[in-house]
């Protein structure tokens, strides 16, 4: 018995020695070329390789770093650089035949430079291909090529704690860094299908997660490759993404869970993304409710460009749909989109207000009543041009006292009408335009029944200031407003209410209320000499020579 086991001891002796002697005895560098040349070939980008060491325990070949070469018509610096590239081999052929059988890959720490050009093209569209086309040149359809996909496939392929950057060729936008990228593919081939998982950490915080098949490579474009995957991301900083103009304003954190399939030619997504904290305004503030948005969206590879054919958003119990398109170039993304949400809770919907740069008067809300809108949305995201009706109805200002602002105007008609510290609205229809320059509302028709109706049309400035020319068809009180009463023109009694000029200035969370009393005068005078001047409405009439004393136009001059 202890025969056998000297021999044995013998053997594990001699087996040891055989493997720490076999990274001495078997020169691994002379594979280098070989190896350098093999992935030169699969990708049609210039290979370096470092310093190669064996290891007979792991049955690996370690490279101390790694560089691919990027599209020459990109960049001149590599494509990928490495720290080291481990290369998984069969033992037996290699000690006994001195022939290298490459079964996994696994890049550890590599840095990957990815760059879009204008016209729609990637650094990486040519990998696997014999040349590579300049971005300028770059078609927006695929060109026929001769070139089939390189004999490379591998068992296993990874890529440990790497680092993507991702930018605009000839552009000054600020890349966007994805950082401990780690890739898992399985059965490799350019020829097939293949399983793949990705995970990375987000710019600004958050991670994404893709898990689904790819393949087989296109040969004349590898971004064209068809890929069926599940996508999760969480906590993504739309503001930090680099996928939204920072100039556009908006931020917040968003969740989505869909999937993504493209055929190569067309890639569609569908799934439910939910963003906190959102801000839609270079002026708003996050909002304080949840925004949940369910999209289908059908995107052009070629042309760049795509259709929402599915946009559900809700906000609470506020639901709005969003169609439309929508187009990409170079940095610009161009949108041409319609919102329609009928009949939405208002009570949901203040919430978003904030996000919207909308200000209320100070310490003032939104409470009950419902919103309607169908609003057209256009124009690069930088500089969007948004229009279209709204209309606001039975809904009421709180903490709004709307009465003692207009005090001024009821002394003039005396009506004397108050709304006690909110301001109940039956009514507030307008056709709105919102852009970079401010918003304009045209067409404005306010009924608070305490008052009566206010109509109009002006301006809010980016910075809030309010610029508004009004008419107030206040309800008239037994008694006449102490202006028209001087000038004898009683008009208080009659049922039918007196209308009254005024201006809104201030700002939107401060307004004031200004009555227009030069244009009030010549109304009034107006109203009673129609009804007792002969003619009055001919430009014969006297009349125009006594409302032009308080500026107002003469009729048929």
């Amino acid at each position: 018995m202890k025969r056998i086991l000297r021999i044995v001891g013998i053997i594990v002796a001699v087996v040891l020695i055989v493997l720490i002697a076999l990274p001495f005895l078997i020169d691994v560098n002379s594979f280098r070329p070989k190896l350098e040349s093999e992935l030169t070939s699969a990708l049609g980008r210039e290979v370096k390789v470092g310093n190669l060491k064996l290891s007979i325990l792991s049955g690996s070949v370690s490279a101390e770093d790694l560089s691919i070469a990027d599209d020459p018509a990109y960049s001149k610096t590599p494509f990928i650089r490495a720290k080291s590239l481990d290369v998984g081999v069969d033992l037996m052929p290699l000690i006994f035949s001195k022939v290298l059988h490459v079964n996994d890959l696994t890049l550890t720490q590599p840095e990957i430079f990815l760059v879009h050009s204008a016209s729609g093209k990637w650094n990486f569209s040519s990998l696997g291909g014999n040349s590579a086309a300049k971005p300028s040149e770059a078609s927006s359809q695929p060109k026929s090529s001769d070139a089939a996909n390189p004999n490379l496939s591998v068992a296993k392929l990874d890529v440990k704690d790497g680092r993507i950057t991702v930018s605009q060729a000839n552009s000054s936008a600020k890349p966007r860094v994805y950082d401990k990228v780690n890739i898992g593919v399985r059965n490799f081939s350019f020829t097939s299908q293949f399983p793949f998982t990705l995970t990375a950490d987000l710019p600004g915080g958050g991670n994404v997660k893709l898990d689904g098949t790819a393949g087989p490579i296109n040969s004349t474009d590898a971004s064209l490759t068809p890929l069926d995957a599940k996508i999760a991301v969480k906590q993504l900083d739309l503001a930090a993404s680099g996928f939204i103009d920072p100039s556009s304003g908006i931020a917040g954190l968003a969740d989505f869970n869909g999937t993504v399939t493209s055929d190569g030619k067309d890639a569609k997504a569908h799934g439910v993304l939910s963003a906190d904290k959102l801000k839609l305004s270079p002026k708003g503030q996050p909002a304080n409710k949840t925004v949940q948005v369910t999209y289908n969206v059908v995107h052009d590879l070629a042309k760049q460009s795509g259709e929402i054919t599915q946009g559900e958003i809700t906000i609470g119990k506020a639901l709005a749909q969003l169609t439309g398109n929508y187009q990409i170039q170079g940095d610009t993304t161009t949108l041409n989109l319609k919102l329609n949400g009928q009949g939405m809770p208002v009570d949901d919907l203040e919430a978003m207000l904030p996000a919207l740069g909308v200000v209320l008067p100070s310490g003032s809300s939104l409470k009950g009543g419902t919103l309607s809108t169908n609003l057209d949305i256009a124009g690069p995201t930088d500089k969007l041009v948004i229009t279209g009706p709204i209309k606001l109805s039975d809904t009421k200002l709180a903490g709004f006292d709307l009465g003692s602002k207009l005090s001024a105007l009821s002394k003039f008609s005396g009506s004397g009408a108050k709304t006690g510290s909110d301001t109940s609205i039956q009514n507030l229809s307008t056709n709105a335009r919102v852009a970079p320059d401010g918003i304009r509302t045209d067409n404005v028709n306010l009924t608070i029944p305490a008052l009566g109706v206010l109509t109009g049309a002006g301006t809010i400035s980016p910075a809030g200031a309010l610029n508004y020319k009004m008419n107030a068809q206040l309800a008239a009180g037994g008694a006449v407003g102490g202006l028209t009463q001087m000038a004898g023109l009683g008009g208080g009694g009659s049922g039918k209410g007196v209308g009254i000029p005024f201006a809104i200035q201030g700002t939107t969370s401060n307004p004031t209320f200004i009555p227009d009393v030069q244009g009030m005068v010549g109304s009034q005078i107006e109203n009673q000499l129609k009804s007792r001047i002969p003619g009055a409405n001919t430009g014969n009439s006297p009349l125009n020579s006594i409302t032009g004393i308080f500026g107002k136009k003469k009729k048929n001059q």
